[in-house]
């Protein structure tokens, strides 16, 4: 592959997203994802399920190649550049979006997700900031917390997305991404994180994993929203409705579907053996690394469970202004797709003792709570 990597549009720990243009009579760009190859274990598995994936509503794969730069070897994932950025990008500064641009991106999303869990996939990170917006609308991007519905549960995704299972550490399956798709399109209408104005992230996770509140919907939402809104935010997993039902909705349903930038969706994958999880190339050296998703839930507690999610080596902010990051208990990876580029962190310290206070406090109110 002939390429040449252009200026940084993302940045996390162990991955890096830039701009890159394809050599050629066309110059094609595209986005490229770049990570150390001996801790590219997440981009590993992002690569292996979106070149499986064909469907209009999720980002397109371009191809994967390991690179030696400055003598570091590289895995480097390419998929289309969204010329359009993400859904958090349009909506930055409190900006909602009108009630008909959010139906018609919340329909597009819906037929990707419809796509992914009749393929037996689980998004769990589902978020403004992991929906690209290109001339073809709205695309799901971000697979590095995607996994099989029956592999071991992992809880992993960004808090204020959590649905309250996921909180409180006991299931992560398709339901989830129905919540977090509630909690999207509240971000695209209000243009603000849902559970506004909790700043603690153990007051949210408590918050949404053991009381009864309800991420707040706006009045100026329509009757058909509002409805479509609490089908999506049932507390209980099993009142939820799945997306084939969600898209039947009134909401997204009629006026929607002949969009130009509706298409038919597939609902099967194109290739065989698409669950050949041992199919990716492991030829290369690879060095140890964390699980960064991974956690065993048949021998830990709820109170284990979240205490780890707020371990020292996850970080959420909760500043409407800044970039929601993703979560990945056990892990390193503060992976946030973002068209804007981040500043370094010089935290880290700080950080350290601000999390090692969260997991103190959640495990308190656990205690609390189970006494």
């Amino acid at each position: 592959m002939d390429w040449i990597r252009g200026r940084i549009i993302g940045r996390g720990s162990t991955a890096n997203v830039y701009m890159a243009e394809h050599r050629g009579d066309f110059g094609e760009v595209c986005a490229v994802k770049s990570a150390e190859l001996h801790r590219a274990e997440f981009l590993k598995k992002e690569d292996e399920i979106l070149s499986k994936v064909k469907c209009s509503q999720i980002v397109n794969y371009q191809g994967c190649e390991v690179t030696v730069e400055d003598g570091v070897q590289l895995f480097n994932l390419f998929m289309e550049y969204a010329t359009k950025g993400t859904v958090s990008d349009a909506v930055r500064g409190g900006n909602g979006m009108d009630e008909a641009m959010v139906g018609l991106y919340v329909r597009q999303i819906l037929l990707g997700l419809n796509y992914l869990h009749s393929n037996g996939i689980v998004h769990c990170d589902l978020k403004g900031q992991n929906v690209l917006l290109t001339e073809q609308g709205a695309k799901i991007a971000d697979f590095g917390c995607a996994r099989r519905v029956d592999e071991e549960l992992v809880i992993s995704g960004t808090p204020v997305f959590m649905a309250p299972e996921v909180a409180r550490g006991e299931e992560q399956g398709f339901a989830a991404d129905v919540w977090a798709l509630g909690c999207t399109m509240l971000e695209m209408i209000t243009g603000k994180m849902p559970w506004g104005g909790v700043s603690d992230p153990a007051a949210v996770l408590y918050r949404i994993g053991f009381s009864r509140d309800m991420p707040e919907i706006p009045d100026s939402v329509s009757e058909q929203g509002k409805d479509f809104l609490r089908k999506c935010l049932k507390r209980d997993p099993n009142e939820r409705l799945s997306v084939i039902e969600l898209l039947e909705h009134d909401f997204v349903a009629e006026k929607f579907k002949d969009s130009m930038f509706d298409s038919e969706t597939p609902t099967t994958v194109l290739e065989g053996g698409f669950w050949d999880w041992d199919s990716l190339d492991t030829t290369q050296e690879v060095g140890p690394t964390t699980d960064r998703c991974s956690s065993d839930s048949s021998s830990s507690s709820p109170r284990d469970r979240i205490q780890r999610l707020c371990s020292n080596e996850a970080f959420w902010e909760f500043d409407d202004e800044e970039d929601w990051v993703t979560v990945r208990n056990n892990g390193e990876d503060l992976n946030a797709l973002s068209f804007e580029e981040m500043e370094d962190n010089e935290s880290d310290n700080e950080l350290d003792i601000v999390c090692e206070h969260v997991a103190a406090i959640v495990a308190i109110l656990l205690e609390i709570f189970y006494q």
